[in-house]
């Protein structure tokens, strides 16, 4: 194994996490630290390893996962960012004795992957509100749930939802949406499942709509969220298929495994079947 660590995510947890992986990790392995954004992605492309081992957050996991894609190489997690996405919908949640016993017996398989304007997203992407409040966060010098949650209440206070046009595999929808998300896992991080119908090896995106809601809602809404019932809101519409493009009013960010960047009014999307191998736990659907 090669671990690739991000000595700007997880604070003093990476030092803990050493310690513990030093005493109880059986395979043999070697650590690798990253010294600009990207750095995660060469150094995975060019690792000598069977299982190459991201510990960080969900930006190390993505940057990590693309330098694997399409190769014999298979991607490890230990968990040490703000959200962890990836690694709860695969049933790693960041408690040491769950990732040991991952890292020492489970199992390899492949997982797809996604494409946001031609950049892989593994978890989530999406435009929106969510991206709006993931924009603010990476500029943020606090970190955790609360800041996230402090962000999109600001926002929201002025939030106005745009009018979009998605094509799902030649299915057209024109609708105000207050964020777009799609899956190809089940949530934003944090056990907020968005998506919470998606699987990461079905072949299929899931397209998430959030249509416009009132404030007094947000309670409602934030616990269908987070006991993985979001579907069944009367404000969620959910579809899957291969291929999706999406047509807004304004550009403006969008996120892709909660890292931002600026996009346009037009963005297209796509399922890359089985490109990535993963290691997770044994009899852990994924």
């Amino acid at each position: 194994m090669l671990l690739i660590v991000n000595p700007h995510s997880g604070g003093k947890r990476k030092r803990e996490w050493l310690k513990v992986l030093h005493t109880f990790l059986q395979p043999s392995y070697s650590v690798a630290y990253t010294e600009r954004p990207g750095h995660a992605t060469e150094l995975a492309r060019e690792a000598d390893a069977d299982v190459v081992v991201a510990m960080g957050g969900d930006g190390t996991v993505n940057e990590v996962a693309r330098g694997l894609m399409g190769t014999d190489k298979a991607l490890g997690i230990i968990p040490c960012g703000s959200g962890n996405g990836l690694a709860l919908h695969l049933g790693i949640p960041p408690l040491p004795i769950q990732v040991i016993n991952t890292l020492n017996s489970g199992v390899i398989t492949h997982m797809d992957c996604g494409s946001v304007n031609g950049k892989p997203f593994f978890c989530t992407a999406g435009m929106g509100l969510d991206a709006d409040v993931a924009w603010r966060f990476a500029a943020s010098t606090r970190r955790g749930l609360i800041t996230y949650i402090v962000l999109a209440w600001q926002l929201w206070k002025h939030f106005r939802p745009q009018q979009y046009t998605i094509d799902i595999d030649g299915t057209v929808i024109t609708t105000p949406a207050v964020l777009v998300t799609v899956g190809n896992a089940n949530q934003w991080g944090n056990q907020a499942r968005i998506a919470d119908l998606a699987s990461v090896q079905d072949g299929l995106l899931n397209l998430v709509i959030v249509k416009p809601f009132r404030t007094r809602e947000i309670p409602v809404l934030a616990a269908k969220l987070m006991d993985g019932r979001a579907h069944t809101s009367h404000h969620v519409q959910t579809l899957t298929g291969r291929h999706i493009s999406i047509d807004r009013e304004k550009p403006g960010p969008i996120h892709y495994d909660g890292d931002p960047i600026e996009a346009g009014t037009h963005i297209e999307m796509e399922i890359v079947p089985g490109a990535l191998k993963v290691l997770v736990p044994k009899h852990h659907s994924i």
